[in-house]
């Protein structure tokens, strides 16, 4: 086997400088020969409020270079267990969100040729849709775990039935997810009708309400929740950054009060451990409204807790 690839360390080079890679990583053209992928796909178009997530590819993978490659709460040591590299951006075409679509679905079918977990940097959530097709066309319909502030199951917004806030419905109408093993977590805020989040109950998919996770510990939810995916099932993680509360990720396209912290976030992504994670995506940053980058800083948190989480992942403690 070849030498896995390990992040630059900050002691060899400079934070502040080095490869503007995620985790500073080798980066690589293709995803042959990996077991993990990752993906910028800095698609905005589909957004309904702020845009400039197009952006949040680039810098995630900025403030990625703050990341060691251990994890001292559970020992995961992912860069000695995978091989894993940066293989850059897919080029979308900015001014046409259906060619764009396309061209996502069709980039993942090309990756998922090799033997790989791909992980996707948005973006806002509309690129969950292309992705799952492509996923979807080689593991079947998958159990998905969902963060967000919002259900993203509208039927249409503005007349138009494929935006950052309806994928969730076309997935499953689609048949790319498998309800009864999808779970939500974080949605809260306003709505247009008082049963705003029942097509999600109505298809079997689990809601979990920002209001039911406030003071608590998460880790009693992800005992239920692989419980009830089970851990041979292919499952798929999304992650809206606008599922935390705003004080903690304010960079985000469509903010909402009262949502998860930041301690949540991480029990919820190691409380996937046990699961057959395939793929996964982190969406929704906003750079121009992140001015510390600390909503950055935290996705790249995120997604190396994702690294952790997958099945074998070397644990040393």
């Amino acid at each position: 086997m070849s030498k896995l690839n390990q992040p630059l360390s900050g002691n060899q080079m400079p934070r502040f400088a080095g490869p503007g890679t995620l985790f500073r990583l080798p980066p690589q053209g293709t995803a042959q020969g990996l077991d993990v992928c990752f993906i910028g796909v800095g698609l905005d178009i589909g957004t309904s409020n702020r845009t400039g997530a197009r952006f949040g590819p680039r810098q995630i993978r900025q403030e990625s270079a703050l990341i060691r490659p251990y994890s001292m709460a559970t020992g995961a040591a992912p860069f000695d267990s995978f091989q894993i590299a940066d293989i850059g951006d897919i080029a979308l075409n900015t001014f046409n969100l259906a060619a764009s679509l396309d061209t996502i679905t069709q980039h993942y079918k090309d990756i998922l040729k090799h033997t790989v977990k791909p992980f996707a940097l948005g973006g806002d959530h509309t690129i969950t849709l292309p992705i799952l097709r492509a996923i979807a066309g080689k593991y079947g319909p998958v159990a998905m775990v969902h963060v967000d502030a919002h259900t993203d199951t509208n039927d249409t917004m503005f007349g138009e039935k494929i935006t950052h806030g309806t994928i969730f419905r076309r997935s499953i109408e689609e048949g790319l997810i498998a309800p009864a093993k999808m779970v939500q977590i974080g949605v809260r805020g306003t709505g247009y009708n008082k049963d705003d989040f029942d097509w999600s109950r109505q298809q079997g998919v689990r809601v979990v309400q920002a209001e039911e996770c406030w003071y608590k510990s998460l880790e009693p939810l992800m005992t239920e929740v692989r419980q009830q995916i089970g851990a041979d099932t292919p499952t798929y993680i999304s992650f809206d950054i606008d599922g935390l509360d705003p004080s903690a990720a304010p960079g985000t396209g469509t903010p909402e009060p009262g949502g998860l912290t930041s301690t949540q976030a991480l029990e919820i992504i190691r409380g996937c451990y046990g699961l057959n994670i395939i793929g996964g995506d982190l969406v929704e940053v906003s750079p121009p409204y992140d001015t510390s980058g600390n909503t950055a800083l935290l996705a790249a948190n995120l997604l190396f807790e994702m690294l952790c989480s997958l099945p074998g992942c070397t644990r040393q403690h």
